[in-house]
Order: structure tokens, then C-alpha cells, then sequence
């Protein structure tokens, strides 16, 4: 899995005047913008229990069961959201693997509701939609030029959208500029659509990448050589999954997210390759043997590598070589910093979750 599948879309209701509204334009959690916002009607959902205090967003999450949804929902439903999960009937049928039921289990006891449908089937998807005021989107590679089934499902329940990770800024090489190129057409659509959005770029998700401290071959942490693309000096940025979902959840309500792209990116976790390498030595004390693999012979590897460490490689060129995460400045006309807006969320540095494997 991979930090660029991240795509959230929110459905939200926003204030005018004081009054709570439902507003067309969409918002993606990876956030863009849109010119303007047409007020519909209020939906007739009964929130009468909700009087007299601020009720808290109705989240959908698409893609619950997945890598980064299940924290999403967890997140959710931590900070008090009523939180439904779309999940097809057969995923959740009784005879599920180990890990999929101690998910489920953890779902119910953090009192989330099982929504069953389809991503595929429209009819379930606009029932599921009309039940929230915020979608999220956390469908895989393999689906992401279906999103517009949500654009679609979104637009026929009368309500409005967001989605995440920001590909308008990206200089990546094959096979990571086709799926890039299908989450622009995603949000040109969005866009079109005239429905209120948020994308959120979420970077390098820290259990996949610090796991094997960011080498695309490897299948762990090193023990005595480490390899480097590039020189070893350009930062990427690494968030802690559980913070991912603090974050995106902490934006659903939030005015200063709408049509913006929400950048998370901890100022603890803006590393060099050479600078996490020597917080790994540190820990373990050693020295490791450092090889470093110029730009022409990633490429070379790209282009000779089978899939997925083809989109290993290119993902890692995208980072650590053209410095995407943080080759720009974050102005706000387009965009607000996760860390900056909710200084309060206390999350988990590179050098914190390193810990995990002493």
C-alpha cells in the first residue's frame, strides 16, 4: 500500500448565517478548490436528540476494511462522529479471516454501524450516502478512476463531497504518473461537479515505509548496509497512520479545510534518507555500509523492474529524488498545514515509532 492510493472525499454541511446547510460542491481530503457553494435545501434526517448542542458530522467511510480506512474509522468514531462503514455483504459474513473479524469486533465496540452495499452498486451507494453528511474515500488503486461512482452517488442524494494526496503538484515517472494522471481526472471532476471539497496529503504512511526504513527491495529494517536513492539529502515527509486518520477526521467540520488541500506534515517528520538512516544507527548502534543508487540507475530499475517494485522505485524517485513532498511552499489560496491548524493532536514522530522495532 501505498501513501499516493490515499483519497478521501467528505460530504459536508457547513454554516451560513448561523443555520447548518447542505452545500452541492464536493470536498476531498486532499483538498481543492471550488469557486463557489449553492445551498440546497436541508435533508430531512432527525436530529432531534441533537438539540440544543453541536451535533458532530455523519461519516461514510468507502473503503473502511482497507489499510488506511480502518484508522480513518476509528479516528471517526473516536472523536465522537456517528460513523458508518460500507461494507459488502460478503465481507461481512461470519466466516471471515482472524483479522478481518478482530477488525469488525474492534469497529462494534467503537460503536460503529455496518452499512452493507457496493461500491459498484449505485442504488446502495445513494442509501448509504443519504444516511451522512460526510463521505470518505479510501478505495485502492484498483478503483480509483471508479470514484466518480461516488461523485455520481453524492450528486443523486441531494448532498455535497471532499477527497486526498496532492497530485497537481507531482513530477513522478511511470507507473506512478498514470495513476497520478487518474487522481487529476478525478479531481477535474470533482471540480466540475460543483461539489465542496477537501483533499488531504498524507505522505509516506510510517508502517509501510519506516518499516523497512524507506528501501524499496527491502522486506525490513537493515543490519548492516542500507540503500540510498539520490544523495541522501532530500526530505520526505512520514505520518503515523493512527494520525492520518486524527487528522482528516479533525478537518471534516472545520471551515479552514473547505476546497483546500490539508498537507500533513509533522515538522518532527521531515527527514532526509540520510537523516532517518542515522536516527536507526543511533538506536541500534551501528554503522551501516551506505550504497547510494544515482537518479540514472533508478530509473534504469524502473523501467527493467517487474510491478509492484516498478511503483516501489518510482514512488520512492517521486520523494527522495524529486523531492515532492516538500519541493513548494504551502500558500493559502490552495492550502493549510495539518500540524499548524490542530496543533493540540500530540502525533508520533519518525524517531517515536522507530521505537516499535527495538
Amino acid at each position: 500500500m501505498l501513501l499516493l492510493l490515499l483519497i478521501i472525499m467528505l460530504l459536508r454541511r457547513h454554516r451560513v448565517d448561523g443555520v447548518r446547510r447542505l452545500s452541492s460542491p464536493m470536498r476531498l481530503v486532499l483538498i481543492v478548490d471550488t469557486k463557489k457553494q449553492k445551498l440546497r435545501k436541508k435533508r430531512s434526517i432527525d436530529r432531534s436528540s441533537e438539540r440544543g448542542m453541536a451535533a458532530k458530522s455523519r461519516i461514510l467511510v468507502i473503503g473502511a476494511t482497507g489499510y488506511i480506512g480502518k484508522h480513518i474509522v476509528l479516528a471517526s468514531a473516536r472523536h465522537g462522529h456517528p460513523t458508518f462503514a460500507l461494507v459488502r455483504e460478503t465481507t461481512a459474513a461470519a466466516d471471515l479471516n482472524p483479522a478481518k473479524a478482530k477488525l469488525f469486533e474492534d469497529f462494534e465496540a467503537a460503536g460503529v454501524t455496518l452499512v452493507h452495499g457496493n461500491f459498484y452498486d449505485h442504488a446502495s451507494l445513494v442509501r448509504a450516502v443519504k444516511q451522512v453528511d460526510v463521505v470518505i474515500s479510501t478505495v485502492g488503486s484498483l478503483q480509483l478512476k471508479d470514484q466518480t461512482k461516488i461523485i455520481d452517488a453524492i450528486k443523486d442524494s441531494g448532498a455535497d463531497i471532499k477527497f486526498g494526496n496532492d497530485v497537481d503538484r507531482g513530477h513522478a515517472v511511470e507507473p506512478v504518473k498514470s495513476m497520478l494522471d487518474v487522481k487529476v481526472q478525478i479531481r477535474r471532476a470533482v471540480e466540475a461537479s460543483g461539489i465542496p471539497y477537501t483533499f488531504v496529503a498524507s505522505n509516506f504512511f510510517a508502517g509501510y515505509f519506516l518499516s523497512t526504513l524507506a528501501q524499496a527491495e527491502a522486506t525490513g529494517l537493515p543490519t548492516d548496509k542500507v540503500i540510498i536513492l539520490g544523495d541522501g539529502n532530500v526530505k520526505a515527509v512520514f505520518v503515523d497512520e493512527d494520525d492520518v486518520g486524527t487528522y482528516t477526521v479533525r478537518a471534516v467540520d472545520d471551515p479552514a479545510t473547505l476546497n483546500k488541500v490539508l498537507y500533513v506534515k509533522p515538522p518532527a517528520n521531515i527527514l532526509s534518507h540520510n537523516e532517518l538512516v542515522s536516527l536507526w544507527e543511533k538506536k541500534v548502534g551501528k554503522t551501516f555500509e551506505k550504497v547510494y543508487v544515482s537518479e540514472e540507475e533508478v530509473l534504469k530499475k524502473i523501467q527493467e523492474s517487474p510491478v509492484p517494485l516498478s511503483l516501489s522505485y518510482a514512488t520512492y524517485h517521486l520523494a527522495f529524488i524529486n523531492g515532492d513532498h516538500t519541493n513548494f511552499e504551502i500558500a493559502p489560496s490552495f492550502g493549510v498545514e495539518a500540524s499548524e491548524l490542530y496543533p493540540d493532536v500530540k502525533y508520533m514522530t519518525a524517531d517515536e515509532y522507530l521505537n516499535h522495532y527495538l
